[in-house]
């Protein structure tokens, strides 16, 4: 399972612009007002081969007037229960803050991995000036510049040296389902309606699901382990957390499966935060399957589980061959059918293509409808071959591999789709140079 960072410190120090350096995107919103992060943010990174999940929080101010500020607050206190490891960002110019004594205490509390990251040291006699920020007592500090990327490097080095090797593989040797979603969508329903016993505490509101519950499931030749994602946990009433909270243990559940069973409520659609569970699943690699429950509570017309699917689908462009299900955990509808489409996924996400199929069906269709040409000259691809993994990798060997756009890796995508049977699956596709 991914190590979990959470990036933490107070407004203004340079968090998300760090977010945006490890992330390579610019997701986080940066601007120079203080307090800007309000959403959390997070997104899967990479150093030397090794992956983990960052986590941008707002900026932890204790006591201030800002109406957003207090709940920030127990949201980056959130963040650090549930991640592994931290990075404290601090500002070079503002060293002796009163602020980051305070955020320096609460970290000390969680006994976890704490890297300080002395931003905004671009120049020599700032770099010298960090070392005062060893006076808050962490032995780890490095100084950086996040918005030019300078000691970087040494920080994520640090941080990477003791997670294991990228491998994605699930080391209990039976299937892994994770069932993940919203507040209240009827996860844990779902997974009593299974195992037919009151295993996990059902009510009709969200915060009930306080930890991730393990259950094995070995009935009408089924054999699996199934996960119940804690996606909330009541903390003090803070029901505005409850997303966010929700998320971050989503993150783990999926980090720790095969197979992501995706339950949404039929009342209230497959909304943005939704959206934001389904795309943490697909970076991951993960199969997905989504569930429509409370299906019985809709007001349903000939053709309307049609046109959920097809607003379902708009949603989740590109990556639409996936299974959608339309269930009810209270009437067991299509319980059985989900189970069969888990057990099917997991096998397609392992499934292995023997390289003589893979070029006798794909170089004729390449050769047909070969990649546009530029600058006049033509893109040859000569071979193909599956990487080795515990999901679908293909390497393409061509000519001019850097001048392949990805529409035509869209094309490529969709053929092995419709040849292969990777529905509910993410495909990985490489070119590389013959």
């Amino acid at each position: 399972m991914n190590t979990i960072v959470a990036i933490v410190g107070r407004p203004n120090v340079g968090k998300s612009t760090l977010f945006n350096r490890l992330a390579k995107s610019n997701s986080a919103i940066v601007d120079p007002t203080s307090g800007v992060t309000r959403d959390r943010h997070y997104s899967s990174s990479d150093w030397n081969g090794k992956n983990f999940t960052i986590i941008d929080t707002g900026g932890y101010v204790s006591g201030g007037d800002d109406k957003y500020e207090s709940e920030i607050d127990k949201q980056v206190i959130l963040a650090l229960d549930e991640c592994d490891k931290i990075i404290f960002v601090v500002d070079v110019n503002e060293s002796n803050n009163s602020s980051d004594k305070l955020i320096a205490k609460l970290l000390r509390k969680t006994n976890k991995p704490v890297i300080v990251a002395v931003n905004k040291a671009d120049k020599n006699k700032l770099i010298n000036d960090s070392l005062e920020f060893y006076n808050l007592g962490f032995d780890k500090l490095f100084a950086i510049s996040a918005i030019n990327g300078s000691g970087t490097g040494d920080l994520l080095d640090k941080l990477v040296e003791d997670i294991n090797d990228s491998s994605d593989s699930i080391s209990d040797d039976l299937p892994s389902f994770s069932v993940v979603g919203r507040p209240n969508a009827g996860k844990s329903s779902y997974i009593n309606t299974l195992i037919g016993e009151e295993r996990n505490i059902v009510k009709n509101e969200p915060g009930t699901t306080r930890d991730s519950i393990d259950t094995v499931y070995n009935k009408f030749d089924f054999n699996f382990k199934i996960i119940d994602t804690a996606g909330i946990r009541k903390k003090s009433k803070i029901d505005s957390d409850l997303e966010f909270y929700s998320v971050v243990r989503s993150i783990r559940s999926i980090e720790n499966c095969d197979v992501c069973l995706l339950i949404i409520d039929a009342t209230r659609g497959f909304d943005s935060q939704i959206k934001n569970i389904f795309w943490l699943a697909h970076r991951r690699n993960k199969g997905i399957i989504i569930l429509v429950n409370k299906w019985d509570l809709v007001d349903k017309e000939t053709n309307s589980s049609k046109i959920i699917t097809e607003k379902i689908k708009k949603e989740i462009e590109p990556f639409v061959d996936v299974h959608i299900v339309f269930i009810s955990c209270l009437t067991k509808q299509r319980i059985f059918k989900s189970l069969e489409l888990s057990i099917d996924t997991y096998k397609t996400r392992s499934k292995k293509i023997k390289t003589s199929k893979l070029n006798n069906d794909l170089l004729p269709i390449i050769e047909s409808t070969p990649p546009p040409s530029v600058k006049g000259k033509r893109i040859k691809i000569k071979y193909i071959n599956q990487i080795s993994g515990n999901y679908p990798q293909f390497v393409f060997f061509a000519n001019l591999p850097q001048y392949i756009k990805d529409p035509y890796k869209r094309f490529i995508e969709n053929k092995m789709r419709s040849l292969y049977g990777f529905t509910s699956v993410p495909i990985k596709i490489y070119f590389r140079k013959k």
